[in-house]
Formats: C-alpha cells, sequence, structure tokens
C-alpha cells in the first residue's frame, strides 16, 4: 500500500476505534502505531470495527485484506482503506 492515507481517512478510522474503546470504558484514540489489541480490543471488537470500517467508507474488504496485518494498527487500517477506496486489483 504505497500511498499514505489521507487525514480524513486517518481521522475517520480514528473515531471509530475511539468509539468501540469508549464503549469498554477506554478513553482516547491511540496513536497511529499502537497495536489495537494492546489498546483494548478484542478479537470481537475487530470484527466489529472490520463491519464499521465497510459502512463508514461504503466499501467492501477484499478477502485479500481481511487479515491480522490489515487490522494491526489505526495506520495499517487507514492505508487498507485508502487501498481499497483507490482500488483496482489489490495487492495480498
Amino acid at each position: 500500500m504505497p500511498d499514505s492515507p489521507s487525514p480524513e481517512i486517518a481521522a475517520r478510522t480514528a473515531a471509530l476505534v475511539e468509539g468501540i474503546l469508549a464503549q469498554k470504558g477506554i478513553a482516547g484514540a491511540p496513536a497511529p502505531d499502537t497495536f489495537l489489541t494492546e489498546a483494548g480490543l478484542t478479537s470481537l471488537d475487530l470484527v466489529n470495527l472490520m463491519l464499521a470500517i465497510e459502512a463508514e467508507f461504503d466499501i467492501t474488504i477484499p478477502s485479500s485484506h481481511l487479515n491480522p496485518q490489515s487490522f494491526r494498527t489505526l495506520g495499517s487500517i487507514a492505508a487498507m482503506v485508502q487501498a481499497v477506496r483507490g482500488a483496482g486489483p489489490l495487492a495480498a
């Protein structure tokens, strides 16, 4: 994913994560490079986040991007969204 994500995608992604963390009683969004599991998200939270990302950005995440690396950090999620939104064929 060569292009860095736009500030708008990064901010919207952070807001989604912040909302899930708030439901768990955890305030604030993690840094872009913090592992989301270390910030307090469980595997079920990550599934819910994936669904929220698809709804927020009106995208369908291709199976090639449904992997732990794509959902590890805010930065990796934003980069994946950027790639999917600008997509032609995606590299796995």
